[in-house]
């Protein structure tokens, strides 16, 4: 078990140290609920958009070339990312450079400067990003489906958002504003995950961060909204579909055993090789060269998504069978032999992750921000060692045969109806 100690900083910011023994890198990660669905429609993309514009440099490093070069003398990687949920930014370094790491970090990301001529600069690069999405039909699969399950909520938008926000209409005062608005340090979490014997005990990392500025504790966010099934197809005249299902599982998202029931559940439905989906699609069937399904649980609803690539004459044969086998499952239940073998898997997998100091610090900064619950890595493996076979008849039973679709290829929707 890991040695996990807790402070909440003057700036309300909390802080987790999380010592993993065994490893020689430490990963320093700040995070907040401050991600997609937090934006106003007009806003869309600006939380990823203000991710790219902190690395332009804070106070003691001005510049991104600074930024760079102080990670490099260090030997460290960063790295950021945002979701629907959160927004974070990451370091990992070795052992003993821990406090210079939280000291670049906490300065570029808690004191951004946010320069003008970078943010334009920036603009280009960000409308390449979105250009290059929608260049790929996988990617434009994921957006369908999105929207096709969440419809204008902001769940259903693209986290980069649309082009025409980041060329045109985003301006330094609104981003500045978003940031006032969302980066509340009591929303947050600072984590410091690994090998923490280069930190001193004088508390100095304490006061690193807190380099971030105490702000107003933002509006709840728009809850999710009921099941609405739709199907969104874009035609495209191509040899290829890319099939994106979207089941809403009556699971409570506030109950982290129901969660680690759906991830058996989802495991063995299409997480593996030797999973239904896989299985019975590509290996029996040979409709799909790439099928799978997964849990998602955002902060208030979770989401089974299957999903599949193959070619475009086998695409509804590949969606009426598929939508069978979650029948079949919801019907009959799963035998004790396949949820053994997907525990055994889901939580061997979740172990050889957390050998990564930063997929704890991942981990933790979800746990926390996302579900108000604790933080160590140690609890997620025994929730999935624990599971059930009855947890997951439970679960396979409350997949009601109510979906949205999201498809890319030569369909109409009427193929699908």
């Amino acid at each position: 078990m890991p040695s996990i100690t807790t402070s909440q900083l003057r700036n309300g910011l909390p802080l987790y140290r999380i010592a993993v023994d065994g490893t020689r890198a430490v990963t320093i990660l700040v995070a907040f609920d401050a991600g997609a669905r937090t934006e106003r429609e007009p806003e869309n993309g600006m939380a990823h958009f203000l991710e790219h514009l902190v690395f332009k440099g804070g106070e003691k490093f001005p510049t991104y070339r600074d930024v760079n070069e102080a990670a490099e003398r260090i030997g460290a990687v960063l790295n950021a990312y945002t979701s629907h949920d959160l927004v974070a930014f990451h370091i990992t370094a070795r052992a003993e450079r821990a406090l210079e790491a939280a000291d670049l970090l906490t300065d570029f990301v808690g004191r951004s400067r946010i320069d003008p001529d970078e943010l334009d600069r920036e603009r280009g690069v960000v409308v390449q990003e979105i250009a290059r999405a929608n260049d790929q039909p996988s990617m434009v699969a994921e957006h369908l489906i999105d929207r096709a399950a969440f419809g204008e909520h902001p769940l259903g938008r693209p986290v980069l958002g649309p082009a025409e926000h980041i060329r045109d209409t985003f301006t330094r005062e609104g981003i500045l504003a978003f940031r006032a608005r969302q980066w509340a340090p009591e929303r947050g979490g600072a984590f410091v995950v690994g090998n923490l014997s280069g930190l001193p005990d004088n508390g100095a990392q304490s006061d690193l961060f807190e380099r971030f500025p105490v702000e107003p504790l933002p509006e709840p966010y728009e809850p999710a909204p009921p099941l609405e099934p739709r199907v969104l197809v874009e035609e495209r005249d191509s040899n290829q579909s890319h099939l994106r299902m979207s089941y809403r599982p009556a699971v409570e998202i506030t109950d982290p055993a129901q969660r680690a029931a759906l991830t058996i559940y989802s495991t063995l439905l299409g997480g593996t090789m030797g999973s239904r989906l896989f299985d019975e699609i590509r290996e029996q069937r040979g409709l799909a060269y790439s099928v799978h399904s997964t849990a998602h649980a955002y902060a208030d609803v979770p989401v089974l998504q299957l999903s599949a690539g193959l070619d475009s004459t086998k695409c509804l044969e590949a969606y009426a069978r598929m939508r069978e086998i979650v029948t079949e499952l919801r019907t009959d239940g799963p035998t004790e032999s396949e949820v053994e073998r997907a525990r055994a898997y889901a939580a061997g997998a979740r172990t050889i992750a957390f050998e990564n100091s930063g997929a704890v610090a991942r981990y933790a900064a979800q746990q926390k921000i996302l579900y108000g619950e604790g933080v160590d890595p140690d609890t997620t493996i025994a929730l999935l060692d624990a599971v059930t076979r009855e947890q997951v008849v439970e679960v396979a039973a409350n997949v009601a045969d109510e979906l949205s679709l999201g498809v890319v290829g030569p369909h109409s929707a009427d193929d699908f109806r």
